[in-house]
C-alpha cells in the first residue's frame, strides 16, 4: 500500500491553491498528522480501516473536517482520497457534481466517514 506523505499533502494542497485560488499554508500542524496518520492506526492488532477505501474514507474525512490548511481543506480532502485510491490501483467513476456533493455534505456536518466509504465502493470501476 503506498501512503501520501506530509510534503506531498503540502504540494498537492499548494498546487490546488495555484489553479483554484485562496490561500496557501497551512494553519495546525498537528491537526494535519492527525488526517494523515488516523486511516494507519491499529489497536490491539486491528486496524478501523483495513481496506484501501476505508483508509481513503478517512484521509478524506480527516483533511476535510480538522481544516488543517489555512484555505482548501475541502478540495484536498476530495483530492487527496483519489489520489490515494488511484495510487493504490482503484479507479473510480463519478460526475463532479457527484464528488462536490459528496465532500460538501462532509463539510455541512450532513455526510460522514461511512457516507464516504459507501460512495467510494459504489463508485468503483468495475474490472
Amino acid at each position: 500500500m503506498i501512503k501520501l506523505t506530509k510534503k506531498q499533502i503540502l504540494i498537492l494542497h499548494s498546487q490546488l491553491i495555484k489553479a483554484y485560488g485562496g490561500s496557501d499554508g497551512l494553519r495546525d500542524e498537528k491537526l494535519l498528522e492527525s488526517a494523515l496518520e488516523s486511516p494507519f492506526q491499529s489497536f490491539a492488532g486491528k486496524e478501523p480501516y483495513p481496506s484501501i477505501q476505508a483508509k481513503a474514507a478517512r484521509l478524506c474525512y480527516g483533511l476535510v473536517k480538522n481544516h488543517a490548511m489555512i484555505d482548501g481543506n475541502k478540495r484536498i480532502g476530495a483530492h487527496a482520497m483519489l489520489v490515494f485510491m488511484e495510487m493504490n490501483g482503484y479507479d473510480l467513476e463519478y460526475s463532479q457534481k457527484e464528488l462536490i456533493d459528496l465532500i460538501l455534505g462532509v463539510a455541512a456536518g450532513q455526510t460522514d466517514y461511512e457516507d464516504i466509504l459507501h460512495w467510494l465502493l459504489e463508485h468503483q470501476k468495475s474490472s
